[in-house]
């Protein structure tokens, strides 16, 4: 057990005189305090926390807070304060009980010594702040497996990330100066934190443009010399959203939105709502922009009435050349692209020339940012790079190694369900994801069953909103449409009949007849496409890098097809 002490008094002038003459540490010690009311949170580290008080009294919206509470400790210092801070502030974020207050600019994540055993300090002083001061409602692991906690834009920036956000309000802030559009691609693998980025960047412009310039930042930052009145003088007008072509997760950041200071859920839209809107705007964010549509059969009538509606608003005629992309970018000055080539997973999303084109006119203009650091899983070696290389045609010359990263291959479907279920009681966020390579019968008969193998009898997702998260989850299969930019702690993969081996041509193929996403495979007649086998071989190749790239701490994967399972068994 560690000495550090929580003291407690009321957020009040006089109250925090009081304090600060008990002990030389109020006045003279590294520290990190919580302060609250009903709904809101704000944590700060301060070397004179009774100055910082009376600092906080003199601002209109921390004065409303009611409580502090102070984390004393003798064996703290301004590193180890640091990232408490920023632990604790992610923590409330993920949360989700109290609206915090912080801006996003102040979250560190440097190294320092004899880290780790600070951090089982700060394990106690959450544990402290949600048993006996009621601060937090959920446990430690139930707030890191939520979405609200990987989707936070109280995040701490990797060094790719950190950096491609510098150079990107670099380069808008100069572009807006100028008066001149701007196209950014932020171009990553899964699990290299594109959405992170994303969500990051709209918070730190709202928190640039909200910050009192009398009011000191919370800790040394690189974007620190971007909270100027210059900088927010620039974006009090401007008219700003982030586009999510995906249902789920486009509700999974509403809900971040909505409890964050800032920030609202009607910042969050479809293609479609920009394409409709009467004013344009001045910046759009787009996360998977690979997902955007392209002129196709969309999922309804309306929406394909819509869809040339809008190409005839915008451009005066319903050109099937046109795409959503388009659509943004008429509507839009300036756009900030997140995107990977890789994950389009169906016709309907733009076409590979489309992306290679944006990738190649960003580089040109300087504006193309890669991310390469994983985030997301586990091990040392690029794993994405690898999966990518075993599914295409560059295959690995032997079996790859990945340390500490729980990589298993199955033969009987039923030990991998056990295994998964294993997995949600010590980790929790595992699930059993799989191909569309099955009809969804239960769609239409809640009691039917649509995966039937090696006895076990399961379900496709029963919701597609924020189906990870579902209380019936655990027991379904959720497809490449519920799964899509989340992350799991370990996914159980299940490969289905339509990907085969072809032992002649030494080849994985596709079968179009076990292949049961209408969407995912439907010819665009309004292009005049027809999508050959070896097209929507790369589809569906794409669909299970996907679900093969979801696991933090490991993945377990089962082949159906007998020569496909012998041809991938060499390499897991």
């Amino acid at each position: 057990m560690t000495d550090f002490k929580l003291e407690r008094f009321p957020f009040a002038a006089d109250k925090v005189r009081a304090w600060g003459a008990t002990d030389s540490r109020h006045r003279n010690w590294p520290v990190v305090y919580v302060m609250n009311n009903d709904r809101e949170v704000y944590v700060g580290e301060s070397l004179n926390v009774e100055s910082r008080m009376r600092q906080h009294l003199d601002s209109e919206e921390k004065r409303r807070l009611s409580w502090v509470r102070v984390v004393l400790d003798d064996t703290f210092n301004k590193s180890a304060c640091l990232d408490l801070e920023s632990f604790l502030i992610r923590m409330f974020s993920g949360d989700g009980q109290l609206q915090v207050l912080n801006h996003n600019a102040g979250i560190t994540d440097a190294d320092y010594y004899d880290r780790e055993t600070y951090k089982k300090t700060f394990d106690e002083v959450f544990e402290e702040l949600r048993t006996q001061e009621h601060l937090f409602q959920r446990t430690l692991p139930e707030i890191i497996n939520s979405d609200l906690f990987k989707l936070s834009p109280f995040k701490a920036l990797n060094r790719d990330q950190a950096a491609a956000v510098e150079d990107i309000l670099e380069g808008l802030f100069a572009d807006i100066e100028k008066g001149e559009p701007s196209t950014v691609v932020v171009q990553g693998n899964p699990g290299t934190g594109k959405t992170v980025v994303a969500i990051y960047l709209l918070k730190l412009l709202e928190d640039i443009k909200r910050h009192d310039p009398e009011e000191p930042l919370d800790s040394d930052s690189i974007f620190s010399d971007f909270f100027s009145p210059g900088h927010a003088e620039l974006l009090a007008r401007l008219k700003v959203g982030i586009v999510v072509p995906q249902q789920s997760l486009r509700e999974s950041i509403s809900r971040v939105f909505k409890l964050t200071p800032g920030l609202h859920k009607d910042l969050v839209m479809t293609p479609f709502t920009v394409g409709e809107s009467d004013e344009p705007f001045d910046l759009l964010i787009v996360d998977e922009a690979h997902r955007l549509n392209q002129r196709a059969n969309q999922a309804s009538g309306k929406l394909n009435t819509k869809f040339a509606d809008i190409n005839r608003k915008l451009f005066g005629a319903d050109d099937p050349n046109l795409t959503q992309l388009d659509w943004i970018r008429k509507q839009s000055a300036h756009t900030i692209l997140m995107l990977d080539i890789g994950q389009s997973v169906r016709p309907a999303d733009l076409p590979a020339r489309t992306t290679r084109a944006l990738v190649a006119e960003a580089s040109a203009n300087d504006r193309l940012y890669p991310l390469r650091s994983q985030m997301r899983i586990a091990a040392e070696q690029d794993y994405v790079g690898y999966i990518r290389a075993v599914l295409g045609d560059t295959r690995p010359d032997e079996r790859e190694r990945f340390d500490g990263y729980d990589l298993r291959f199955f033969t009987d479907l039923g030990e991998m369900r056990r295994e998964i279920l294993h997995r949600e009681q010590e980790h929790g966020l595992s699930r059993l994801v799989a191909g569309y390579a099955w009809p969804w019968r239960s769609k239409a008969d809640a009691e039917a069953f649509d995966i039937e193998l090696d006895g076990e009898r399961l379900r496709w997702n029963s919701t597609q909103r924020d189906w990870i998260s579902s209380p019936d989850s655990i027991d379904e299969v959720g497809s490449i449409h519920t799964v899509q930019g989340y992350d799991l702690n370990y996914a159980g993969v299940i490969i289905g009949q339509d990907l085969r081996y072809e032992p002649e041509t030494e080849r994985i193929i596709f079968d179009r007849a076990e292949y049961h996403d209408k969407k995912g495979r439907e010819n665009n007649p309004r292009l005049g496409i027809v999508y050959s086998d070896e097209d929507l071989l790369q589809y569906v190749k794409n669909v299970y890098t996907v679900l093969l790239t979801r696991g933090i701490l490991g993945t377990y994967v089962y082949v159906c097809d007998p020569g496909l399972r012998e041809y991938l068994r060499k390499f897991f």
